[in-house]
């Protein structure tokens, strides 16, 4: 028997709201329809109704002004972090180049907060790195193994907004991940990065890892590119 816990309705009125949105029926600069009418669609009150849309508008998926009708923000120009965590767990509502856009933001982020963990958690990083010898051939496990040392990197950074943007990527890095890997050319060129940055590590070579970085997240954007994305 499951044992999921039920959402309170505001929350499933906010979840129905956002899919209509990314999904087009309700596409960037339109209106909503009324409230008696939307809360009517969606089964529930008025004041339920009123509360999901203060959740949306505060995290820049809406326009709410009194006297006015509510208004689909152009949430690429408007919306916030909440708003790319959001599309981040929604893969079948990006755009083609939605995956390519997050690897830029990680070609640029990773020399960085690599830089950082190793500076301050060398020895917990060489302890991750150690476990890489284990991977097989599942693509799955290099997903898995991929994600968490990105995710240990930012968490022993001296920068807690690495982690807290990187947080919300776990969903799509995950089906990312299983794809990327699948292909043996990506496997090989990670195992051959984490044998770099584990001598790095090991030799707390912090100028040495920052470029191997940067050359290796470019090279994941090109073969993510190269291969279809």
């Amino acid at each position: 028997m499951s044992s999921s816990p039920l959402r309170r309705p505001a929350e499933f009125a906010e979840s129905q709201l956002l899919n209509a949105i990314l999904d087009g029926t309700y596409p960037i600069h339109s209106t909503l329809p009324n409230e008696r009418d939307l809360a009517g669609q969606l089964g529930i009150t008025r004041p339920t109704l009123r509360e999901a849309l203060q959740r949306l508008a505060r995290d820049g998926w809406l326009d709410i002004q009194q006297g006015k009708s509510t208004r689909v923000r152009d949430y690429w120009q408007e919306g916030s972090l909440a708003t790319l965590n959001a599309l981040a767990a929604s893969p079948h509502h990006q755009s083609p180049d939605f995956v390519a856009y997050l690897l830029e933001i990680r070609l640029l982020l990773a020399p960085t907060y690599t830089r950082q963990a190793l500076q301050h958690a060398s020895h917990q990083v060489v302890a991750l790195l150690d476990r890489a010898e284990e991977l097989g051939q599942d693509p799955v496990s290099f997903a898995i193994f991929d994600w968490e040392l990105h995710h240990t990197l930012t968490k022993l950074s001296a920068n807690p907004v690495f982690q807290l943007l990187f947080n919300g990527f776990r969903e799509i890095y995950a089906q990312m991940g299983k794809t990327y890997f699948s292909f043996e050319e990506c496997r090989s060129e990670s195992r051959n990065f984490y044998k770099s940055l584990l001598s790095c590590a090991k030799s707390e070579d912090l100028n040495t890892a920052e470029i191997l970085l940067r050359e290796t997240m470019q090279g994941s954007l090109d073969l993510w590119l190269r291969l279809g994305g």
